[in-house]
């Protein structure tokens, strides 16, 4: 399993855009190298639930065309991008990792895959999750264990267990998930990518979430460039969720700005009777760099 990680280019979104428009790679050449990253990977991660090699490819032509032609979509045109199966999908099942809900194709997609489709993405599949996102492994009735790329004893976490598996794995660069009580922010941490919840309302959302309005969609990739570029994407408006705040896209930008004056809460216990262990602490506290003293300490 490492050797197969290890050989395959990890480049992230951002490089592999600039490829793409200098002619470098094709979109078919992407979408084809992360289906045979399906094939030859997921068979022991499980990180994908549904994949249709044929609406992969239509979509990638597509995106070629548009390339041959000058006349790109956006700011994710021909990139591989893995959909958590909490998401509607035009021609895609939506099955929330249940038996409960129905083998039926979407017929309008969630306002995040609307705004991804705008921008030219190629769906390379749906994602495995928890039944109905209600725990922080990603396990299911309907798709069996999601195990974690690094260690396949161990679990990616949840609930969007199977996008930061993709994402980890170097299926697609780019992953659509959803987090209400860490099921972005742990599978994150617990496959070595990037991710987090938005701030709320910031996403649109619709159909809404089991959990109202506790769950945001949020991005997972590799790096925070590539991050910031999703979320530019996922925050655009849309009229289906009047929850939506007006709140400043241009994050890629904001990245230049450094971190200075910043200050970061951090409790280790959050305010609980609770016992840590001891290595973990320890191990918290060192990562924090000197120049880092202006926290609040909880």
């Amino acid at each position: 399993m490492e050797s197969a990680m290890e050989s395959y280019p990890r480049l992230t979104a951002i490089e592999l855009l600039a490829r793409l428009q200098r002619s470098e790679v094709t979109a078919v050449e992407l979408a084809e190298s992360a289906l045979c990253q399906i094939e030859s990977l997921d068979v022991n991660v499980n990180a994908f639930f549904q994949v249709d090699r044929d609406k992969t490819l239509e979509m990638a032509r597509a995106a070629d065309e548009r390339y041959r032609a000058w006349q790109t979509m956006g700011l994710l045109d021909g990139l591989p991008v893995a959909v958590k199966d909490a998401f509607d999908q035009i021609s895609w099942t939506t099955r929330d990792g249940s038996k409960l809900t129905k083998d039926l194709p979407a017929k309008l997609d969630a306002p995040t895959v609307a705004a991804c489709r705008r921008h030219g993405f190629v769906p390379v599949g749906k994602t495995n999750m928890s039944e109905f996102g209600w725990k922080a492994v990603t396990d299911s009735p309907l798709a069996g264990i999601t195990r974690n790329p690094w260690n396949l004893d161990k679990t990616p976490g949840g609930s969007s267990g199977g996008s930061a598996a993709a994402v980890a794995m170097g299926i697609a660069p780019l992953a659509l998930a959803a987090d209400s009580g860490g099921s972005i922010r742990i599978p994150a941490s617990f496959c070595g990518v990037v991710g987090f919840k938005p701030t709320h309302g910031q996403a649109p959302m619709h159909p809404g979430s089991h959990y109202g309005k506790l769950s945001q969609p949020g991005p997972i990739a590799h790096t925070v460039r590539d991050v910031a570029l999703l979320l530019e994407v996922m925050t655009e408006s849309d009229p289906s969720d009047p929850r939506l705040q007006n709140i400043s896209q241009r994050y890629r930008e904001e990245l230049s700005g450094g971190i200075r004056g910043l200050r970061i809460a951090y409790s280790p216990t959050l305010g609980q009777d609770v016992e840590v262990d001891p290595e973990i602490s320890a191990a918290v506290e060192h990562m924090w760099p000197i120049s880092l003293r202006n926290w609040v300490h909880g």
